[in-house]
Formats: structure tokens, C-alpha cells, sequence
């Protein structure tokens, strides 16, 4: 199959839905190939990771998107991720970054461990309750995505009887993160992202009414005391930005990790009986089925990589997916395998553009997947699971499992409390 082929399917929703047969035969080209002209599509590792770090290679900026979209302006959706750090080089991306780090600081993170661990309890328990007659419950409507949602929102500062509503808007809005997007996506994306906008613009009014101790309160000082250094569309547009990128891959994290662990029960086992093992299997989980697969860089001067020599200009595609199953970094890539030494996947990406919120979602994991294997030991799927037709952020739909017979909750031996774990 001609490289060009191979995208094109990789892009239908066939493609999407299980993308790594396609990544295998875009690999047969090599670890990078013009797939078309201009586009460079890379699936090897080591290709991927130097090309994230390279400073000649950065995000789309105004001038080329003003190129390929001459009315992005005008989309609440494109000028949301165009605005926020997500979508910026440096030195705007840099200064715009430092203001939301100190959140996200290893330090601040490990003092959220028992928040975290008392929610996903108290979520857990909620669940319990529902499936008490034995019927099927939607783990990812009733764990995966409330745990992180409300942990991103306590950050920001957004009440809790707020936070149902955001599964929706971002849903919608994250479309517009995928390679391709029609007319009829975008619309929707823009739906969600003109709701997401009006929510801060009436939480960042709150804010400057009645000060709270949270991350939104922060920025909205910053913005005010000096605009330069945040300005009002930059406040917007990371605020937007950070709620949803808090929650959409960590849900997606929970979810295909979840599925992986319930189709390789030896393993599951063995994390069941030993928690400590957690850091590695969510490295592995991370690895073998990355919520984010892909994202793209242009070259803003000669570049080469691969073999290959992408001029100044070139589009980058670099599938992240497909470089965390590269033979030439991973025994036995397709095996699911949490005993793998020295892991690394870049599905956090690498470089300036590494996730800000990566040693948060880490957490979450760690402590998510040992309290569901230890409290629910008869946890199965209910239906086979149906995966979203997105391939940018991979995660299924919804996720029907059984829970069993309980066990008793044990609060004097929290789930994920041992060596190792951040």
C-alpha cells in the first residue's frame, strides 16, 4: 500500500477506530515518508522524539494557519486552541506556560494524592451503590471521567454542580484537534467552544467580584495587573484549554487502560495482589494505547530526519501511537508487557510542548487502576467496547461493565499507597 493510501485510510473512520494495522503499513515506508507532498509522516521513536525537541520545528503560527484555514478567526473553536499555550510557540508559549506551571509543580501535585484517592473512593462507592441489582454501569460516565473532571475543576476554581456540563462542550470542541475536520465538525466544535468561552467569561467576572484560592483567581490577576503578560483572548483561550486537556485524556487513560487490564486478567492479577507495581503498568498502559496519538509541527527551516530532508515549510505528522510500538524501541511491541524495562512512551509528547498536566494524570492512574482491581475483583466488560470515531484523542464512547461481588472497602490501606508512587 502506497504511503498516500495508507493516510487516507488511516483518516476514515475505519482508520480511526483501530489505527495501529495502518501505522504498520505507513512504517513499511520507513520511519518517516512524505506521504504527500509537504507532509511528512513520521511513526518511528527516535525520529518523533528528536523531532518534538528540535526548536526549528514548532506548532502552527498565525501566518500558515492563515493559509490553510483563512477564516479560523472567525471559529470560536480554532481561535480557542490557537490562543491558549497548546497552540504557541515560544516565547509566547514560554510566557504563557510559566503562569499556569506552578499548578502543576511535582510538589503540588503529590500533596492532591489523598484528594484524589478520596474522590476516586467516594466515586467508586457511588457506582457500588448503582449496580447493586447486578445491572451494567457505564464506568467511564461513573468513574473515568467525574475523578479527573473534578480534579481539574478544584484547581480552577469551578463549583461542582458545574462540572456535568463539561463532557459535552469539550467533546464537541476537541474535534478540532483531529488532522482532518469538516464542515459539520467544525460547527459543532464551535458550539462547544462558544459555551465553554461563556462559562469563564461569567466565572472570571466571579472571580474579580470574590477572589478564591485557585488557578482561574491567579490568572485573571495576572491578566489584570499587567495585559501584556496575559491577554484577555490568551485568558479565555487557556482557561478553556486547561479544563479540557485536565480531563479528556486522563477519562481516555482510565478507559483503554481499563479495557487492556480486563483482557489480560494474568496481569490484572498480579496488580490486584500487588499495588506497587502501578507506576510501571500505567507507563505500560500509556504505551501499548495512548489516549493522544498524533500532533503535528511545521519546520521553520531545513530539517533532517529519517533519512529524509524536510524543508523549510514542511507539516510534520508525527504519530505518537505508532512510535510508542516501534520494533526498534520495543520488543514485541503489540504485547502488552508491565514488566517492560525503561518504558518512556511519548505519548505525553517531548520537548516544550511535554504535557503540563502529565505527572497529574499519572497520579489519577496510579491510583485509579489498583482501587478498581482490589475493590471490584469480578469486574468485566458487559458488552464489547465501542471506541469514538476520533484518532488525535482515542477513547471509546461509553464502556458497559459488570462489577460482581464487591469487596470490602479497606480505608486503612488506600489503593496506590506505597513506594514509588508520586
Amino acid at each position: 500500500m502506497e504511503a498516500a493510501e495508507a493516510l487516507t485510510l488511516l483518516m476514515s473512520p475505519q482508520g480511526r477506530v483501530d489505527p495501529y494495522p495502518t501505522y504498520e503499513r505507513l512504517r513499511s515506508h520507513g520511519p518517516v515518508v512524505e506521504a504527500l507532498p509537504g507532509l511528512y509522516v513520521v511513526t518511528g521513536y527516535p525520529e518523533a522524539d528528536e523531532l518534538l525537541r528540535d526548536p526549528r520545528l514548532g506548532v502552527l503560527d498565525d501566518a500558515l494557519r492563515d493559509q490553510v484555514w483563512p477564516n479560523w478567526r472567525q471559529s470560536p473553536a480554532m481561535k480557542s486552541i490557537a490562543r491558549s499555550m497548546l497552540r504557541t510557540n515560544p516565547p509566547d508559549h514560554s510566557r504563557m506556560r510559566r503562569l499556569a506551571a506552578g499548578a502543576f509543580s511535582p510538589r503540588r501535585i503529590a500533596g492532591m494524592r489523598d484528594v484524589v484517592r478520596a474522590q476516586a473512593e467516594e466515586l467508586l462507592d457511588a457506582m457500588i451503590e448503582r449496580a447493586e441489582d447486578g445491572r451494567p454501569v457505564d464506568v467511564l460516565a461513573d468513574f473515568a471521567y467525574p475523578l479527573p473532571v473534578g480534579v481539574i475543576c478544584a484547581l480552577l476554581g469551578v463549583p461542582a454542580q458545574d462540572r456535568p456540563l463539561f463532557r459535552r462542550w469539550a467533546g464537541d470542541l476537541t474535534g478540532v484537534l483531529e488532522p482532518e475536520i469538516t464542515t459539520a465538525e467544525l460547527a459543532v466544535a464551535d458550539a462547544g467552544a462558544a459555551e465553554l468561552r461563556d462559562y469563564f467569561v461569567e466565572l472570571i467576572v466571579a472571580r474579580r467580584r470574590e477572589p478564591a484560592d485557585d488557578l482561574t483567581t491567579a490568572l485573571v490577576q495576572v491578566h489584570d495587573a499587567d495585559g501584556e503578560r496575559l491577554t484577555g483572548d490568551e485568558l479565555l483561550a487557556n482557561l478553556v484549554v486547561l479544563l479540557v486537556a485536565g480531563f479528556e485524556t486522563t477519562t481516555n487513560l482510565l478507559g483503554n487502560g481499563l479495557v487492556v487490564l480486563l483482557r489480560h486478567p494474568e496481569a490484572a492479577d498480579a496488580l490486584r495482589a500487588d499495588p506497587g507495581l502501578v507506576p510501571a503498568y500505567v507507563e505500560e498502559l500509556l504505551r501499548y494505547d495512548s489516549p493522544v496519538q498524533l500532533t503535528t509541527r511545521t519546520s521553520t527551516a531545513s530539517v533532517r530526519c529519517g533519512g529524509l530532508d524536510l524543508p523549510a515549510g514542511s507539516t510534520a505528522l508525527l504519530l505518537l501511537g505508532a512510535a510508542n510500538r516501534d520494533p526498534r524501541r520495543f520488543t514485541d511491541p503489540e504485547r502488552f508487557d508491565p514488566t517492560r524495562a525503561q518504558t518512556h512512551p511519548l505519548s505525553f509528547g517531548a520537548g516544550p510542548h511535554y504535557c503540563l498536566g502529565a505527572g497529574l494524570a499519572r497520579l489519577e492512574a496510579q491510583l485509579a487502576f489498583p482501587l478498581l482491581l482490589r475493590r471490584l475483583p469480578e469486574l468485566a466488560l458487559a458488552a464489547p467496547p465501542r471506541h469514538r470515531t476520533r484518532l488525535t484523542l482515542r477513547g471509546y464512547e461509553s464502556l458497559l461493565v459488570t462489577l460482581g461481588t464487591p469487596a470490602a472497602a479497606d480505608r486503612g490501606t488506600p489503593a496506590g499507597s506505597h513506594p514509588g508512587t508520586p
